[in-house]
């Protein structure tokens, strides 16, 4: 796997790593288990989920997971997920999903893991970037208007569950 390291000088995107399970396991709150998760994390799972994300970026696959990581010394802050295919994508589309641990939040970091993480998107062949935010979670539809992305359709999942779209065009020429 080549090294893959984006930074805008406070926060770095990089690949999560064995290491960060203690991390992940200590940051995870009631908010990441209901908008990100799906339920609380077990030692074994994060494990076995970090794996699959190392296995993800060695062979290239649809999934890049980073670690958001901040000050000079990199603390795991949170974790921004790139899937490059999806029942409800379009080819060319990436959808992002992001979380950030209690101590980490309200500093704009997600709104910088978002822009990095999208910047890497478009140098991957990504076209358009997707954030998908139930409408119960205004923090994280701040976050995507504040990278720029703007509304799109709302979707609904087979069970019911609405999600607001945010949109972003990855190959528009830069503001």
């Amino acid at each position: 796997m080549r090294e893959v390291k984006p930074s805008d000088g406070i926060i770095s995107l990089s690949p999560l790593r064995p290491d960060d399970v203690e991390a992940h396991l200590a940051g995870e709150d009631e908010q990441l288990v209901r908008w990100l998760n799906g339920g609380p994390g077990t030692r074994e799972g994060i494990e076995a989920y970090f794996r699959h994300c190392r296995e993800q970026w060695d062979t290239a696959g649809p999934l890049r997971a980073f670690g958001i990581r901040a000050g000079a010394d990199e603390v795991l802050a949170g974790t921004i997920d790139l899937r490059f295919a999806g029942e409800e994508l379009a080819p060319g589309q990436v959808n992002i999903a992001y979380g950030l641990y209690p101590s980490w939040r309200g500093r704009g970091l997600a709104t910088r893991a978002v822009l990095l993480a999208s910047q890497y998107a478009a140098s991957e062949g990504a076209a358009e970037a997707v954030i998908q935010v139930e409408p119960e979670n205004p923090a994280s539809a701040a976050v995507a208007q504040r990278a720029g992305f703007t509304p799109g359709d709302p979707t609904h999942r087979e069970h019911g569950t609405r999600f607001d779209w945010y949109l972003l065009d990855l190959q528009a020429p830069a503001r």
